[in-house]
């Protein structure tokens, strides 16, 4: 039960942690749930499991390199495959055979052989890590494509190379020809098995098919258990279930091409299903992550045995020597530029899986005392993996940012940037759009294309002013109607829950306008619904909707009362920057006022807003909302101008209220 719980408590961590992101987009999600991880560590009672390396690797590393293996793009691997197998083999080797004696030399009671098993530990980068930068850093597409292409291999050359080293460390025996041969077996046997079993799978979902069993259920479990299988068996044989796993992944991508037109259902189902799987896979790893952490640093961090600082300086020197490292290598062997070398040598963020493997180091030599120096060769990962992570968060989105001027200047751009949010609502009608809705979805779709006609035209900064200076002004107008309605409720004049109806619905307007629930409008609505719960009935009477209602010619006297209020205290408005757009908002009030006297105009406007223009319109504004999120959190916009934007759906939906009510 402890462990349940612990699993809940930690998806619940990796929702926070997207909603932390959505406020705070500059700062990487692996950060914010490594940080997570940590404080659950310290909660008082919480259970704890010490990671289990051999568990970690199939659990979560196998299904994430399998769908990374069916993803990457095949060609443009293909033509990096030089450059690829330069950083995932060159590099790793490089990176043991000269940072281990470096850290031998400056960590004298760490032998060379676990030396070198640190260095192999500390050479696989980390794609999850990497692809959570890529929308905020804007790495160019070269350098991402070499990127995921070292990730899906350099994993098996680093355990190698990492195994290796730990057994002379524990044996005291080292011979390098039987290394090279073994290292050779395990891969190769790896890609062979992995290929092999990958076209396995697919042919008996194939002969299902010809069965006549397309049921997408059974399908999507195959498909599901497959990197799981295919990396146990290759490890059953001895050779690598990382290097299997992407290989039955790439062949899963052959076959997805060959049957694009003929299992679309499945593909929808597969995309939605690995979309659930990949995002709470991901979050686990780095709240995993955060929550050994503490374990780690505690046992450097309270032995008297180690010098704190010194123990920092280590972390922080052998950081700066595999970033070196790893520019230097870049530089040389793949002729990039000074830039673009500086790039994919910071794109190098460690991640879970060097922890997992550090964890794998065992207690103690094959004389049975203590492993040297082990805590320590765990807290020096666990402070690569935070000191690479935050290297990478900082820099990073700085340099691109200085290679990308004519890109970003563009897209600062508030016109284009309303340009985009508009097509995202004009793109989601057309996407609901059905036979029983076409009359609405079609004059939504023209509304939506004169807007997006009228942002193309409009200057930036008349944008900003307009729709600011519109809700300040209407601000004005709801607090007169408010006015009008509270002093119809203390001289009793008419149905008390008709007023309180429409002074409800003056609060939503208000809401949506601003975009918050202001302190005083919560105590109001507090206030109201305990003077309700005092009544017998506690429910409010709906606005009139139309002449038919009962209360028709009450409400109309009271709104009307409170148009002319409104309009009243905004024409005594003095010292106005903008008067044309008083005068917009005052034109408002009368079209407003003009519909409700006349009976026929009202009708006929409530019946042109459906329920089906309502819900297409609403899900409309949605998807422009998510479009502003989206461009702010690739830094597209600011946040002042993601706030401009959404003033402008805000106005509109509070409108969209209005003519509801």
């Amino acid at each position: 039960m402890e462990l349940f719980i612990m699993v809940l408590i930690f998806l619940v961590l990796i929702g926070i942690s997207n909603i932390i992101h959505r406020f705070i987009p500059f700062i990487p999600v692996p950060l914010i749930q490594i940080a997570l991880g940590i404080g659950a560590a310290y909660v008082r009672g919480f259970h704890h499991v010490e990671l289990n390396p051999e568990l970690f690797l199939v659990l979560f590393i196998a299904p994430l390199l399998f769908n990374d293996g069916k993803l990457t793009p095949r060609d443009e691997l293909w033509k990096l495959r030089s450059y690829i197998l330069l950083l995932a083999l060159g590099l790793v080797f490089a990176t043991v055979l000269i940072a281990g004696p470096f850290i031998h030399w400056l960590i004298p009671a760490i032998p060379l052989s676990a030396a070198f098993a640190l260095a192999a530990i500390l050479s696989p980068t980390d794609a999850v890590a990497v692809g959570s930068l890529s929308g905020r850093v804007k790495l160019p597409g070269k350098i991402m494509r070499l990127l995921e292409g070292e990730a899906l291999m350099n994993d098996a050359s680093g355990l190698v190379a990492f195994n290796f080293a730990i057994a002379a460390t524990v044996t005291g025996y080292f011979s390098l020809t039987k290394a090279i041969g073994s290292f050779v077996v395990i891969a190769v046997g790896g890609i062979v098995i992995g290929a092999l079993l990958g076209f396995l799978v697919i042919w008996f979902r194939m002969l299902l098919r010809r069965f006549g069993m397309e049921d997408v259920t059974l399908h999507m479990l195959i498909i599901i258990l497959t990197p799981f299988i295919i990396y146990l068996v290759a490890e059953e044989f001895h050779v690598s279930g990382i290097l299997a796993v992407v290989a039955a992944g790439v062949t899963h991508a052959v076959e997805r091409d060959r049957m694009r037109s003929a299992s679309i259902k499945l593909r929808v189902v597969s995309d939605s299903t690995w979309s659930v799987i990949l995002f709470t896979l991901n979050g686990l790893v780095f709240i995993l992550l955060g929550h050994e952490i503490p374990d780690v640093v505690n046992e450097i961090w309270s032995d008297p045995a180690y010098n704190n600082g010194q123990v920092i300086g280590y972390v922080l020197l052998i950081t700066a020597v595999l970033i070196l490292l790893r520019f230097v290598w870049v530089w040389a062997s793949t002729n990039r530029q000074f830039k673009s070398s500086l790039l994919t040598a910071l794109s190098g963020v460690r991640g879970a899986l060097t922890l997992a493997a550090a964890f794998s180091i065992p207690l103690t030599l094959s004389d049975n005392s203590p492993f040297p120096e082990r805590n320590l060769m765990l807290f020096i990962c666990a402070g690569v993996i935070l000191l690479t992570l935050m290297i990478a968060s900082i820099l990073l989105p700085i340099l691109t940012r200085e290679s990308h001027d004519d890109v970003v200047d563009a897209k600062h751009d508030e016109r284009n940037a309303r340009v985009q949010m508009l097509k995202a609502g004009l793109c989601a009608i057309r996407e609901e759009m059905s036979d029983e809705n076409k009359d609405e979805a079609m004059q939504l779709i023209y509304t939506y294309s004169k807007r997006i006609q009228q942002a193309q035209i409009m200057n930036k900064s008349d944008m900003r002013e307009f729709w600011s200076s519109t809700i300040a002004i209407r601000q004005i107008g709801l607090d007169a109607e408010r006015h009008v309605a509270e002093t119809w409720l203390k001289e009793r004049r008419g149905s008390s829950r008709m007023v309180e109806g429409f002074l409800v619905s003056l609060n939503k307007v208000e809401m949506l306008l601003t975009s918050r629930y202001k302190f005083k409008l919560l105590i109001r609505s507090l206030w109201r619904q305990l003077k309700r719960l005092t009544n017998k009935s506690s429910e409010i009477n709906e606005i009139p909707m139309s002449p038919d209602h009962p209360q028709w010619e009450e409400y109309k006297v009271l709104k009307q009362e409170a148009i002319q209020a409104a309009i009243h205290k905004i024409q005594a408005m003095e010292n106005v920057e903008k008067p044309a757009i008083l005068r917009a908002v005052i034109a408002d009030y009368r079209a407003m006022e003009h519909e409700l006297l006349n009976d026929r105009v009202w009708s006929r406007r409530k019946r042109e807003f459906t329920s089906e223009s309502m819900e297409l319109e609403l899900k409309a504004i949605q998807a422009e909302r998510n479009q502003i999120q989206s461009m702010f959190e690739e830094g597209e916009i600011d946040r002042a101008q993601a706030s401009h934007l959404r003033m402008d759906i805000n106005y509109r939906e509070a409108h969209l209220y209005e003519s509801q009510a």
